[in-house]
Formats: C-alpha cells, sequence, structure tokens
C-alpha cells in the first residue's frame, strides 16, 4: 500500500508541476528516474506507455517506457525493439543516455522532427533505463572499482542467464525459477513480446560487442571467435552503431584495454562470456542484441554528460533504424488463418532455435540485402519454399513485407509428414497472452490504479491547457 500511496502523491505533484521541462544532464537516482518516466508517460498518452516487468531483489520496480504509435500494444507489421541499461549497477552512463534518449524522441516527434516521427511510426521502441537499480543504490562512481556491479544477491546479472553453450540444450528445464529476480523478469519479459533487436548499454571500455560471447568449441569457433548463424548481420549491426558513433569506429579503444578494428568484437573473441544476455536474447527470443560499450570509465564525471549524449545521439537513433532490415511478413495456414509456431528457416543460417512465427503469425527476419532462400514448416501442411530478393529496408523505416501462404497435405499423400515443429523445452516460442505493455499478473492491481491515475492526470492537464 506504502508504494500505492507514493504514486498518488506523485501524480498530485505532477498536476502542479509544468508539463514539460529540459532534462538535466546529471546523474538521477533511481526515485527520479521513475519520477521522470511517470511524468513523461503522463504528459504523452498517446505515444507513451510506462509499465514494469518485475521487481528487483529488494523490491524496487524495473520500469519500462514504451514509445510509438500504438504504445500500449502490438501493432501488426511494426516491429519490436528494446533498449537496455545499467546491468551493472556501477556502469551508470547508459541510464542517462536512454532517459536523454526519450526526451530527445519526444520533444522530436512533438516538433514534427522527421526522423522521431519516422521511427516512432516505424516501430515500438521499449526502454528499461535500469536492470540493476539496488546495483546502483552501492555503487561507486570510482572509473574502474566494480562496487555496484552485482546486484543485492552479489550476482552478476551478466553471467545468470541460461547458456546455449552449457549443455542447456540437452536438459528439460532451464530452471528459470532458480535465476536472480532481474533475470527473470527479463526473460519473462522477452516471452510476451517478439522482440526483434535489441541492445543492452554498459560502460568501461569503447566498442560494440556481437554473438556469440560463448563456445563449446564446436564448429561455431572459428579463427578464435565464435560464429552466429547470422554473423554478417551483427558485424552489419555493430559497424552501424560504431561509425555513427563520434570516436569508436577508431578503435582506439581504452588505455588499459586493447584496440578494436573499426571499433567492433566478436565477444567471444575478445573475451569468453557463459550466461550473457545478447546470447540468451538470440538463441531463444530470436531477438538478435548487441553489448554496447560507451565508455572507457564506468561512471564518467556528470561533466562529461553532454559531451558522451553528443558521442552517442546518432549512433543510438540509427541502431534503431535497422529494426527494419531484412523481410517480415505472416505465415497462413490452408484456411487462411495466420499459425502460431510455424519454423521459417532461411537457407545457410541454422539456428539454435529456429525462427518461427508468434502468436499473431508473424515473422521478423533481419538480413542484409540479397537473395535467400526460405523455407517454411508447419505440420499437416506442404512444406513451402520460396526466394526473395530482399531490399535495404531502413532507409525507407519498413522492412520487405512478404506472406507465406501454406497448402495442406492431401489426405492420401505419400509425401513423408514434415519435420514436427512441436517447440522444445528449451526453445520459448509460446509467447503469454498479455502483451509485454501489460502490468505483471502478480503487480496488476497496482498497476492498474496507476494506469487510471496517469489516465486522470492527462485529461485534466487537457482541460487546463
Amino acid at each position: 500500500m506504502s508504494s500505492l500511496l507514493f504514486f498518488l502523491l506523485l501524480l498530485l505533484l505532477l498536476l502542479l508541476s509544468p508539463a514539460s521541462s529540459a532534462l538535466e544532464f546529471r546523474y538521477h537516482n533511481n526515485r527520479e528516474i521513475e519520477q521522470y518516466l511517470v511524468q513523461v508517460n503522463a504528459s504523452n498518452p498517446d505515444i507513451a506507455h510506462l509499465y514494469s516487468i518485475g521487481q528487483s531483489v529488494r523490491g524496487q520496480q524495473l520500469w519500462v517506457l514504451a514509445l510509438g504509435r500504438s504504445p500500449r500494444r502490438h501493432t501488426l507489421g511494426v516491429p519490436e525493439f528494446k533498449y537496455v541499461a545499467n546491468m551493472h549497477g556501477n556502469e551508470a552512463l547508459g541510464r542517462e543516455l536512454l532517459l536523454q534518449l526519450i526526451d530527445d524522441l519526444v520533444r522530436g516527434y512533438r516538433d514534427n522532427d522527421t526522423r522521431s516521427l519516422r521511427l516512432l511510426s516505424g516501430a515500438r521502441l521499449h526502454v528499461l533505463p535500469t536492470m540493476n537499480p539496488d546495483g546502483f543504490d552501492e555503487a561507486s562512481t570510482h572509473c574502474q572499482f566494480s562496487q555496484g556491479r552485482f546486484n543485492y544477491n552479489g550476482v552478476d546479472l551478466n553471467r545468470n542467464f541460461p547458456d546455449a553453450f552449457a549443455g542447456l540444450r540437452r536438459q528439460q528445464q532451464l530452471d528459470e525459477e532458480k535465476r536472480e529476480a532481474e533475470v527473470r523478469a527479463v526473460i519473462g519479459w522477452l516471452k510476451t513480446e517478439t522482440f526483434v533487436l535489441s541492445a543492452n548499454l554498459h560502460g568501461g571500455a569503447l566498442v560494440a560487442s556481437y554473438p556469440y560471447d560463448n563456445s563449446n568449441g564446436g564448429s561455431e569457433q572459428v579463427g578464435g571467435a565464435s560464429v552466429a548463424p547470422d554473423d554478417d548481420v551483427f558485424i552489419h549491426l555493430a559497424k552501424v552503431y560504431s561509425h555513427s558513433h563520434g570516436s569508436m569506429h577508431r578503435g582506439d579503444g581504452c588505455d588499459d584495454g586493447g584496440s578494436f578494428v573499426e571499433g567492433i568484437t566478436n565477444g567471444y573473441q575478445w573475451y569468453p562470456l557463459a550466461g550473457g544476455m545478447q546470447d540468451y536474447n538470440y538463441v531463444w527470443a530470436q531477438c538478435l542484441e548487441l553489448t554496447l560499450e560507451l565508455s572507457c570509465c564506468k561512471f564518467p564525471p556528470a561533466a562529461q554528460l553532454p559531451a558522451l549524449w553528443t558521442e552517442n545521439r546518432n549512433a543510438l537513433l540509427s541502431f534503431i533504424q535497422q529494426v527494419h532490415l531484412g523481410v517480415k511478413g505472416r505465415v497462413f495456414d490452408g484456411s487462411g488463418s495466420p499459425v502460431q509456431n510455424a519454423v521459417v528457416e532461411v537457407k545457410g543460417r541454422k539456428n539454435m532455435c529456429p525462427f518461427r512465427t508468434d502468436r499473431h503469425g508473424e515473422y521478423f527476419r533481419l538480413l542484409l540485402p540479397g537473395n535467400y532462400s526460405f523455407t517454411v514448416t508447419y505440420p499437416g501442411h506442404e512444406v513451402l519454399t520460396e526466394t526473395l530478393d530482399v531490399p535495404h529496408g531502413p532507409d525507407r523505416y519498413s522492412a520487405m513485407t512478404h506472406d507465406f501462404l501454406l497448402l495442406r497435405t492431401p489426405e492420401n499423400s505419400t509425401q513423408a509428414p514434415p519435420t514436427k515443429v512441436t517447440p522444445t523445452p528449451t526453445c520459448n516460442y509460446t509467447l503469454s497472452q498479455e502483451a509485454a505493455g501489460g502490468a505483471i499478473a502478480t503487480t496488476r492491481p497496482t498497476w492498474a490504479v496507476l494506469s487510471v491515475g496517469l489516465g486522470f492526470v492527462a485529461a485534466l492537464r487537457s482541460v487546463a491547457d
């Protein structure tokens, strides 16, 4: 009840405060971030939606702000994108960059800035400014010390996700209930939406790192790197960020670290990492994610924040635009209904967990321009193979759209039955019925009241204006 009373008081304060004010370049504590997100949500109900994906070990909410033309729910054909920061509590720059990004996009949208309008019209952006608020509360402002890195239980959250290279694909359970609260929250989040592209923001180096982070010495290990099936796309994505950044592309690195050609690196080639979030996103959630190391200092002095925002602004915006790479569409069965869990494979890209359609029958496949052979498999239907000439989509803020129409297998057919496509226990395909914009079930009453309150604030403001 105390948390609910706090939010009701906060809503009252919002009524008495200006609808918008300039976001300061300084470090905001967890309560201030919460207040800012609530204010943006209340002031922009048409393009913003605030929700929580769960709580930290100490019970702090893990707030996500969704931005887009339809911020509360998924829209067919509109890809879902996310940014996550402050996974390590003492790596604080990402928190402030994401707050500045929210401010920049909202102001740009209100000012009819073409780029902001097209970004928020073509995709839905989910922003989690702090994944580890407990760690931040204990963080040292030292450039390299690790105080505050771990969560309240002393666990490194970027070593706590299920790992595809640790033998888990052979197990029946991923033991998700044994993971840390913050990791469980993110895993649950990934089951509610088909996220297409993502990045998690870190500090302590200056490089864009891409999967895989780990290896078991199998065929994925090539020349010291652990190469993913979509390696060409990952390299492209990393270069987009690096070359759009003010200095990352130079590859100078930091004084105490090595240099990186063009400011990018394969994660495993840099250093092996088990239980990382970017590999989990890619393998189990079919979401391509990068790890962006954005400053040599883990907790840069506040005076450097304006310059660091200037260095990263274009890169953050350009990376969002890459969600429109490749091809998207739906798969329909023989009766014309969209189907879930149809396997949509691209020749030459053998993913550990094959990409499948979501509950809307949708698929999204990030690909560079070129000709690709697609194979679509669904029980009771003929295997469909089509070749598509995929153009470059980001410049148009839309990937190529192509639907696959399946034919039922004739009852008297002697054709061998299609490959069984029932999801394996370790591949998360069946999304929960409530989308990411909804509240977590255990906290629904509180957040329902909060949503009503925020709507009340918006209504009163419109009357006052």
